[in-house]
């Protein structure tokens, strides 16, 4: 399996936004560039139906989860990069929506427990476990301010021993539980098979660069699924590139690179607006996207999701501080190509 390759040298997954019209109806011509834009960019692999896409494309008065999964395999076939679709809800809903994505060729289910808030840690084992049983597992610790869950050590030794389950999307926006999960995949002995990558918006370039050791095994975060990532990719993908260098090096970590993952987690803060709890994460990647052109509007399913009071001026100030982040002339290059 080539995507298994890909998956665990490490690459860029960016996490799909979704493409609206004024009337919040999906823009199919403009979800199709962002897909090639993706791709161009030189991401690895892209993750669709995730909370980027936005989870409310499930609502049966909406009905747009087969459809942004249906658009986004269209554009992957025939590429050798890593297909991951979001699964969520209760057990039985993560099972349909798993054997949807497996019928339209992913390869992962980044399985969300953001649903599960209430069950016992060997619940959730059976939850990913009958996940498993459908589509390879992409597991997802998902930080709680934005509905995850403390998943304890015990959790993820348990899931990391699932035979299905190829890699794990760490992004607790906490030091300890980042920890907890590396721990577990190098102590199940399962650490040649299960790839980590950075969900960790504030520390991006940190997790790449680091190299976790228990005792005598060690453990790296060689890629990242981010919704960080669905905008700037072009840079994103050469970041990911240089970091991997360097740590695959072994040597003494460059000062300006260190310099380099603050700027990364600054510009962040004003992406996803961590001013206000995450409020405007979604639009704030829209807002980026439009700026560009790739998007009509930063409109959201629902009508009163926007950007937050200030987080317009905190974008402006990260695009003037830090020009090396953003790609807008490669957009600019190949954004009538990406449309036709």
């Amino acid at each position: 399996m080539s995507w298994r390759k890909t998956l665990n040298r490490g690459v860029v997954i960016p996490a799909h936004p979704l493409a609206l019209t004024a009337e919040r109806k999906l823009d199919e011509r403009r979800q199709r560039a962002l897909t090639r834009y993706y791709l161009a960019a030189g991401a690895g692999g892209v993750a669709v139906g995730v909370h980027t896409t936005q989870f409310a494309i499930r609502d049966p008065k909406i009905g747009l989860f087969r459809p942004v999964l249906e658009l986004a395999a269209e554009e992957l076939r025939n590429r050798d990069v890593v297909r991951v679709a979001g699964v969520a809800g209760d057990t039985p809903q993560a099972v349909r929506e798993a054997e949807l994505a497996a019928s339209l060729g992913y390869h992962l289910a980044l399985t969300s427990l953001a649903a599960l808030r209430d069950r016992s840690v060997p619940e959730l084992i059976d939850h990913v476990r009958a996940v498993a049983s459908v589509i390879p597992v992409f597991g997802f610790y998902l930080q709680p301010a934005v509905g995850g869950r403390v998943l304890p050590y015990e959790f993820w030794r348990g899931v990391v021993e699932i035979p299905n389950v190829f890699a794990v999307k760490i992004a607790p926006f906490n030091r300890y539980q980042t920890l907890d999960v590396a721990r577990a995949v190098a102590e199940s002995g399962r650490a040649s098979e299960v790839a980590l990558y950075t969900g960790n918006d504030d520390n991006i370039v940190v997790d790449l660069l680091t190299t976790y050791q228990f005792g005598s095994e060690r453990v790296r975060i060689r890629g990242g699924l981010l919704g960080h990532w669905a905008a700037w990719t072009h840079c994103a993908v050469e970041q990911q590139d240089g970091a991997c260098t360097i740590a695959d090096s072994g040597g003494a970590i460059p000062p300006e690179w260190l310099t380099l993952a603050a700027q990364v987690t600054d510009s962040n803060a004003a992406l996803f607006d961590v001013a206000n709890q995450f409020r405007g994460c979604i639009a704030g990647i829209h807002e980026v996207l439009r700026r560009q052109g790739l998007l009509a509007g930063r409109w959201c399913l629902d009508p009163h999701e926007d950007l937050s009071p200030g987080q317009a001026e905190e974008i402006d100030r990260v695009y003037h501080a830090y020009p090396h982040l953003h790609d807008d002339n490669f957009v600019r290059e190949h954004l009538d190509e990406w449309l036709r």
